[in-house]
């Protein structure tokens, strides 16, 4: 192990004060969200029966690239925040590759993830506009984790709808909800009326994302004083998770180093936001030339195979009409382990920036994420969620590529979650019985072709 100092955190007073608004920044501004009746372009006051006003006020703004924390939210970033970044000698070492690789370290939150960055500025904003209940969706389990006791700490009561397989798959994560003071029903459920349609249809339906919000949506527009808030995909999520980034920038420069690649795991999009558009900024400013690299899986690839169109991001289109890389918001991935990444779309600024060349995507079979994240695990210790698998898998990918060419490129991935309470998933791997799923070109057209052609 090298004598250097291998992580590195900011004092107190360097924790961000700002987040950091990518949409004032782009050349090419998102195609505006369009309303699910009319088609017209929405303003923030047509949000305002499903979300608190500020965070309306946040998704639409693509003028001010900076927004201010506020002092409570900042508060409890403290308790886990600065989160360390942290150089993986150890992975280095067993790759040996020249490549110099860090990692984000977002493990550490009280929750286990990065959620709970936008948690607690969801449920801030709508304590403060006076509302008294939350709910949400959630895959895997981590977001609704973070909505959880986020809701807690500023005094909401929280209903969360689980996706089915997850629920089952990853009981504990349901009991942390529950531990937190959350209501958890399993998606799709009858106490819905997008659930009944969705039971009526296949009753052993084992749910997606897509399915999971249109029920926390229609709970929230029937619930007096209810919100809905959202773990990922939507402008204003991602806008919270530049926390992530911009500590990142202050560690990277303390180290020495700028990353020549960036790399998260991607479902709908915030992680990757988080970490990728503070240094992207300098890539649509000062030309740097860091390559951004999304990693999703290989059974649920909107960002490699999908079509970009407007879409609904729920299953029963309750939803506005989104801009974005869709694989049909009535898909129904595959039942892989890492539940967060299982959604149909991506998000608008993630769809425009990969338009736009910006970014990249690759896929990765689920074997080869939980081979990289065992690898992870006996190098560095961390056993990383099957999310952040993807992102390990593809950084591996990259140091190796950089072995081969003799280059020693920096690389920097967000390790986006611990998987201490995803053991059930390394057991099948291990014991071999874990499955691939893949999506070809034609399923993907298969399933967009029966989905009517909106704008």
């Amino acid at each position: 192990m090298s004598t250097k100092t291998k992580r590195y955190f900011l004092p107190e007073s360097e924790i961000p004060t700002q987040w950091y608004n990518i949409q004032a920044d782009m050349v090419n501004k998102p195609m505006p969200m369009l309303h699910p009746a009319t088609h017209q372009p929405l303003k923030a006051e047509d949000l305002f029966p499903i979300f608190a006003e500020e965070l309306c006020r946040q998704e639409l703004n693509t003028i001010d690239p900076w927004i201010h924390i506020p002092e409570p939210v900042r508060d409890k970033y403290k308790y886990y925040r600065s989160t360390p970044l942290v150089r993986a000698y150890g992975l280095e070492q067993a790759l040996d590759t020249p490549a110099h690789i860090y990692f984000k370290n977002e493990s550490v939150s009280p929750v286990g993830s990065h959620k709970l960055n936008s948690a607690l500025a969801q449920a801030y904003y709508c304590k403060e506009q006076g509302i008294t209940n939350v709910t949400t969706e959630t895959g895997a389990g981590q977001w609704g984790a973070a909505l959880s006791y986020a809701a807690k700490v500023f005094g909401l009561e929280a209903a969360v709808y689980q996706v089915k397989i997850s629920y089952e798959q990853k009981p504990y994560r349901r009991s942390i909800m529950q531990a937190y003071g959350a209501q958890v029903t399993p998606s799709p459920s009858m106490s819905t009326r997008a659930g009944k349609d969705v039971l009526t249809v296949d009753p052993n339906n084992q749910g997606s994302l897509g399915t999971a919000i249109s029920e926390a949506i229609e709970l929230a527009m029937t619930t007096p004083n209810c919100r809905y808030v959202l773990g990922s995909v939507l402008n204003h999520v991602a806008l919270h998770q530049t926390v992530i980034g911009l500590e990142a920038e202050k560690q990277m420069e303390m180290a020495g180093e700028y990353p020549d690649m960036v790399i998260a795991c991607f479902g709908g999009g915030s992680n990757f936001g988080g970490v990728a558009f503070p240094f992207m900024r300098h890539k649509i400013k000062d030309g740097k030339n860091t390559r951004f690299i999304a990693a999703e899986p290989a059974s649920c690839p909107k960002l490699t195979r999908g079509v970009f169109q407007y879409d609904f991001g729920d299953l029963s289109g309750l939803t506005p009409l989104l801009p974005m890389y869709t694989l049909g918001h009535n898909f129904m991935p595959a039942n892989i382990h890492a539940g967060g990444l299982r959604y149909h779309g991506a998000g608008m600024i993630i769809s425009q920036l990969l338009r736009d060349g910006l970014m990249e995507a690759v896929d990765i079979k689920q074997s080869e994420s939980f081979k990289a994240g065992l690898l992870f695990a006996k190098s560095e210790g961390i056993i990383p969620a099957p999310e952040s698998c993807h992102a390990i898998a593809a950084t591996i990918n990259e140091a190796l590529r950089c072995k081969e060419a003799g280059e020693e490129k920096v690389i920097l991935f967000n390790l986006s979650g611990h998987g201490l309470i995803d053991m059930s998933a390394y057991d099948q791997f291990l014991a071999g019985s874990l499955q691939d799923f893949e999506v070809t070109d034609e399923d993907v057209a298969r399933n967009i072709a029966t989905l009517e052609k909106i704008i």
